[in-house]
């Protein structure tokens, strides 16, 4: 199980990037439009900078959703691959069967 703070962190984060989300994604676009004049375009990006770091998709951590694990992670269950092992050969996640030859 992977530090209580860890995950709190990254769910704090989650929440941020959700917030700034369609914000950023604005200021992204002015600041990158050819089309503008280079002082908009400058004031956008200055705009962008002031937004919390933390709101940036790119600052999240992919972790299990079992045990919060942020390594050796399956993006297709949203797991470890330890609780994918553990949870698969228990027959608890669908689709996945125990194999043996």
């Amino acid at each position: 199980m992977a530090k209580k703070s860890a995950i709190n962190k990254n769910a704090r984060r989650e929440k941020l990037v959700a917030k700034y989300a369609t914000k950023r994604a604005a200021l992204k676009a002015q600041a990158y439009d050819k089309s503008l004049s280079e002082d908009d375009r400058w004031l956008a990006a200055l705009q962008l900078a002031a937004l919390p770091r933390n709101g940036a998709k790119t600052r999240l951590r992919n972790r299990c959703e079992v045990t919060g694990r942020p390594r050796g992670y399956y993006r297709k269950f949203k797991m470890s691959r330890i609780a994918l092992r553990e949870l698969g050969s228990a027959g608890k996640v669908p689709g996945i069967v125990k194999s043996s030859w």
